[in-house]
């Protein structure tokens, strides 16, 4: 499908239509990625979403949107380590 005549005939007068501002077409798939990245999706499905060729692809593209950091991950792993949270033990 040509991304101009899909733009033209199909997505800018569904915008009209429902009443929502312009945006570019491409704004609107990185939206979706972002939003995708912010629930913790799996990667490999964000890819497959999008049509990427690899889950690389996709890294390589959004992971400036990735936390530098993940507490949740690093507690998750303290845990089956080590058993029990230590801040859920009583002092």
């Amino acid at each position: 499908m040509n991304h101009n005549n899909m733009v033209g005939r199909y997505f800018n007068p569904a915008l009209e239509k429902a009443k929502i501002p312009m945006v570019k077409f491409h704004a609107l798939r990185h939206s979706y990625a972002s939003i995708q990245l912010a629930q913790g999706r799996n990667i490999k499905y964000i890819q497959n979403q999008l049509g990427h060729s690899s889950p690389t692809v996709t890294l390589n593209v959004y992971s400036h949107l990735l936390k530098d950091r993940n507490p949740d991950a690093a507690t998750a792993l303290e845990e089956q380590i080590f058993g029990e949270n230590e801040k859920s033990k009583p002092n």
